[in-house]
């Protein structure tokens, strides 16, 4: 049997190495490209005589070389394989860890984020607290200014009252007493001490106003921070196997509105340090109140003590000129009573001079008809000057009992005429006016002292002139 020659293999892109790695000796090996054979005539001869299975024949070296072939690229692709799972686990784990610990610096960012905007909430919740406190404690302050102010109405009624009463006064006794000038000052003390706790008053509303409106800043942080604290626990609480997680579309991006760190712990310190401010103001003031309330108080005390020691001094003074003006009257009554029981005796003296007088004027009468030189002047003329003297003496007496008769305009030179007395009748009632008045203003100034519920006036306090004393008996015919 004839031996096949060795062919060499031609490969239309060049020869192929075997040590080549598989993928380079698949890519020289085109595959429309047939294997030229070389030489084909005496081979075509002598197969048209044998029984020869047709196709391609390879040479061993060419079956050794494809078997190192195949293990090369086996090697080769185990290696590659091998190598690819390496990296791959490598990968595995360095994503692993890495997501691993970016997962627990996010878990515990939260963590602490949670703390500081918990801690935050806490602050503000006290200083929530404290506001509250401070807002009711600035409320019943203004409700106690406001019942101090109100209480001033009625001093100021009692005061406009005892100066009512007072006008009430006649004639000599309408005065302007130290009574009179304390009443005036009093109601100015009022006007001044409800004018400042007006100021206060006002000045608490304002106060409540600026801490309601520091509340509401703070309220609303702490709603935001009680908010967002929700929402960092819900982000806390998620993991892998939670039901609510999904992709989400842009969710690096920075929402419109988003603040700095720094601006936000600013924005916190900013409502707590102006709550505080507030509050420290609202101390101040409620301090201030308290001492405008006591000073007010003070005042109006020793401007009552003031005005009730003159009105006291006044009745005293009032009740001394009466009792000097009654002993008076009593003493110019005695005094008229002499008088006229002495016009009496004058009288009857008179009448019974008036008899004598009668004889004196008969025996002169009767010696004017003595005849001749016997009608002389002897020693009886005296007995004309007696008549004389006795008939001016009649005549002073009449005209004395005629003036004290006429009346007060006929009786000025007369200490104790009726006139007098009736003018010092007429100045008791006076006076016993000014003095019922006067006690009036004393009893009606208990209001200030004694509860309202409590007091039970002396006087009628609807028929204010029931004790006043008549016309009649102020004027005497």
């Amino acid at each position: 049997m004839d031996s096949v020659p060795e062919l060499p293999l031609t490969m239309g892109l060049g020869t192929c190495s075997p040590l080549g790695s598989s993928s380079d000796f698949l890519e020289c090996i085109p595959m429309n490209k047939q294997i030229n054979l070389l030489p084909f005539s005496h081979l075509f001869s002598k197969m048209a005589s044998l029984s020869v299975k047709p196709g391609q024949r390879f040479t061993l070296p060419d079956w050794q070389n494809n078997s190192i072939l195949i293990s090369a690229d086996a090697e080769q692709q185990r290696y590659n394989s091998h190598h690819i799972r390496q990296e791959g686990r490598a990968l595995r784990n360095e994503t692993g860890n890495q997501a691993k610990w970016d997962e627990h610096n996010s878990q515990t960012q939260l963590k602490d984020r949670i703390t500081i905007v918990d801690r935050w909430r806490e602050t503000l919740a006290r200083c929530l607290t404290e506001i509250d406190l401070e807002i009711d404690a600035l409320t019943k302050m203004k409700e106690a200014a406001e019942n101090a102010l109100q209480a001033k109405n009625l001093c100021l009624d009692v005061a406009i009252e005892c100066l009512t009463f007072r006008e009430s006064r006649r004639d000599i006794d309408v005065v302007r007493d130290p009574v009179e000038e304390e009443l005036h000052r009093e109601v100015k003390v009022i006007e001044k001490t409800k004018k400042d706790l007006q100021q206060r008053i006002d000045d608490a509303f304002k106060q409540l106003c600026l801490l309601k409106e520091a509340r509401q800043q703070l309220n609303c942080d702490y709603q935001h921070k009680v908010e967002a604290l929700e929402l960092d626990r819900q982000c806390v609480s998620f993991n892998p196997t939670s039901g609510n997680i999904s992709f989400k579309v842009n969710p690096t991006r920075i929402p419109y509105g988003t603040t700095a760190l720094h601006e936000w712990e600013q924005n916190s310190q900013c409502n707590k340090d102006r709550a505080e401010a507030e509050m420290k103001a609202s101390v101040d003031l409620r301090g201030a109140i308290t001492l405008t309330i006591a000073q007010t108080n003070n005042e109006l005390d020793a401007q009552r003590i003031a005005t009730e020691f003159a009105l006291r001094k006044r009745i005293r003074d009032m009740e001394a000129a009466l009792n000097e003006l009654r002993w008076q009257e009593q003493n110019t009554l005695e005094e008229i009573a002499e008088m006229e029981e002495e016009i009496r005796q004058l009288e009857e003296d008179i009448r019974k001079r008036t008899l004598d007088l009668k004889v004196a004027h008969t025996r002169l009468e009767t010696r004017t008809y003595r005849p001749h030189m016997e009608l002389c002047r002897d020693q009886v003329p005296h007995l004309a000057w007696s008549l004389q003297a006795t008939d001016r003496e009649g005549g002073s007496e009449k005209r004395s009992v005629r003036t004290d008769r006429r009346g007060p305009a006929a009786g000025r030179d007369n200490p104790c005429a009726p006139a007098e007395a009736d003018r010092v009748t007429t100045d008791i009632g006076y006076k016993t006016n000014s003095l019922q008045l006067d006690n009036k203003c004393m009893d009606t100034r208990r209001k200030l002292v004694v509860p309202v519920e409590k007091f039970e006036p002396e006087v009628d306090a609807v028929n204010r002139t029931r004790n006043l004393p008549r016309s009649s008996q102020l004027e005497l015919a």
